[in-house]
C-alpha cells in the first residue's frame, strides 16, 4: 500500500537545476528598467554591466589581480572561448565523469583535434584518480558534475607550481562552493545556475598566466568573432571593464544585480554556502532512512550539495530494464508535478535513471523539507500501480 498522502506542500516547488530557481522574495517589480532600450554601451548601462563583474569579483573572494568579463552564450560559450583560445600550446588532460566533461572533451578530440590528449574517465557516481592528473599539462574539468551529483572535493590536486593551465567549469559550483582561486587559472559559469539569473549570459574568470598563455600563443585554428579576445597580442582590456562583445540582455543584467545584492544581504558567499550545504544535510538525512533511495554519488565527500543526485535502489526498480525505469521515472515526476510538489526533478537525460534536486543557495531547507514525504509517496504509488 502506499504511504498516505502527505498534507503540506513546498511553498516553491521549483528544484531544477537550470535555470535555477529565483532567490527568496523575488519580484520583477523590484528591477529597474530604466537601462532598457538603450545601447549597452552607454555610460549608465555600462556602469551596470561593470557592477555585475564587480559585485560578482567581491562576493567570490576572487583575487584581484584576476580578470573577470561578462560573455555570449552562458557557461557553455565561456568554457568553449576559452578552450578555442588557450588550448593546444601543450598536452591535455580532460577529466570526465558526467556528460558536460564528456562534451568538452570530444571538442577537444573532434573539433580541436588536438593529438597530445590524456582523457581521465569514470562513471557518472564517481571520480577519475586525481592523483593520475598532471598539472604541468593543462587540465580540463568541471568543478560539479551537473548530470551526476559528484564535486571535487577539493583543490588539493592542483600544483601551486604547475606549468599549465587548469581549465575549470564551474557553473554549478561558483556560489555555491568554496572555490580555491589560485588554483584554477580559467574559471567559467552561467547567469541561470546558482544564482537563478535569465539565460546566455557566462562569466570568464583569468588568472595572470591565463593572460600571459593569451597574449603569448596564437592557435592553429580559425576563431569566431565573438572568441576573439586578443589584438595584435595584446588582451583587450576593455572587455573586463563591461564592454561585452555581443549586445547583453539589460533586463536579465537588471535581474543579476538584484541576486548578487540579495546574495550579499544573506551573508555573502559564506551564507549561499552555509544555505546549500543545509539543502544537502536535510537530504542526506532523509536519504539514510529511507530504503528506496540512494545518493548517486558514491562518496560522500565528492557529493554535490547543488545538482543533488538520487537513485532508486529498491529491488523491484532495479529488476527493471532502464528503459522501463525511465518510463517509470517519468511518471513519478509528471505526478509530483500534478500534485504542484516538485518541477523538474527527473534526472538528467545521458545519467542513469534517477532524480535530480537542486540544492544552491535560492532554494529554501524548509521546501526541500516539505517535498521528501512526497517523494516517499509518489515511490510507493508508483510500484503499486505498476506491480
Amino acid at each position: 500500500m502506499p504511504s498516505s498522502k502527505p498534507s503540506t506542500k513546498p511553498v516553491n516547488p521549483k528544484f531544477s537545476s537550470g535555470p535555477t530557481t529565483k532567490r527568496p522574495g523575488w519580484s520583477v517589480a523590484n528591477l529597474s528598467v530604466d537601462s532598457l532600450g538603450r545601447s549597452h554601451r552607454a555610460k549608465q548601462p555600462k556602469a551596470l554591466l561593470k557592477k555585475v563583474i564587480d559585485d560578482s569579483k567581491r562576493l567570490l573572494g576572487i583575487p584581484e589581480d584576476y580578470l573577470l568579463a561578462i560573455v555570449p552564450a552562458s557557461d557553455t560559450g565561456a568554457f568553449e572561448m576559452a578552450m578555442w583560445t588557450m588550448l593546444g600550446e601543450r598536452g591535455v588532460d580532460v577529466l570526465t565523469w558526467e556528460s558536460f566533461g564528456s562534451g568538452w572533451a570530444t571538442d577537444i578530440k573532434s573539433q580541436l583535434k588536438l593529438e597530445d590528449l590524456r582523457l581521465m574517465e569514470a562513471p557518472y557516481g564517481e571520480l577519475p584518480d586525481l592523483t593520475q592528473v598532471d598539472t604541468d599539462r593543462d587540465v580540463v574539468f568541471t568543478w560539479n558534475g551537473t548530470t551526476s551529483g559528484v564535486r571535487v572535493p577539493d583543490g588539493d590536486w592542483i600544483a601551486d607550481d604547475r606549468k599549465g593551465l587548469t581549465f575549470c567549469d564551474g557553473t554549478s559550483a561558483v556560489f555555491a562552493m568554496d572555490m580555491p582561486w589560485s588554483k584554477l587559472d580559467v574559471v567559467t559559469w552561467s547567469w541561470q545556475k546558482v544564482l537563478g539569473g535569465e539565460a546566455a549570459h557566462g562569466m570568464l574568470a583569468l588568472s595572470p598566466r591565463a593572460v600571459e598563455r593569451l597574449e603569448s600563443y596564437t592557435p592553429t585554428w580559425p576563431l569566431p568573432k565573438i572568441f576573439r579576445l586578443v589584438k595584435k597580442g595584446k588582451l583587450g582590456l576593455d572587455l573586463f571593464d563591461g564592454a561585452t562583445i555581443n549586445t547583453p540582455s539589460m533586463l536579465a543584467v537588471e535581474d543579476q544585480l538584484d541576486a548578487l545584492a540579495w546574495a550579499e544581504s544573506i551573508g555573502g558567499l559564506s551564507g549561499l554556502i552555509k544555505r546549500s550545504e543545509a539543502n544537502l544535510s536535510v537530504i542526506s538525512s532523509w536519504v539514510g532512512n529511507a530504503d528506496w533511495v540512494d545518493f548517486l554519488a558514491k562518496d560522500a565527500a565528492s557529493n554535490s550539495s547543488t545538482s543533488i543526485c538520487l537513485s532508486i535502489v529498491d529491488g523491484w526498480f532495479s529488476s527493471k530494464s532502464e528503459d522501463d525505469q525511465r518510463a517509470l521515472i517519468k511518471g513519478m515526476v509528471a505526478n509530483l508535478e500534478s500534485e504542484g510538489v516538485a518541477l523538474d526533478i527527473g534526472g538528467y537525460r545521458d545519467a542513469p535513471p534517477g532524480l535530480r534536486i537542486w540544492g544552491g543557495g535560492t532554494v529554501e531547507s524548509s521546501d526541500i523539507e516539505a517535498l521528501l514525504p512526497w517523494l516517499d509517496w509518489a515511490f510507493d504509488t508508483m510500484k503499486a500501480d505498476n506491480s
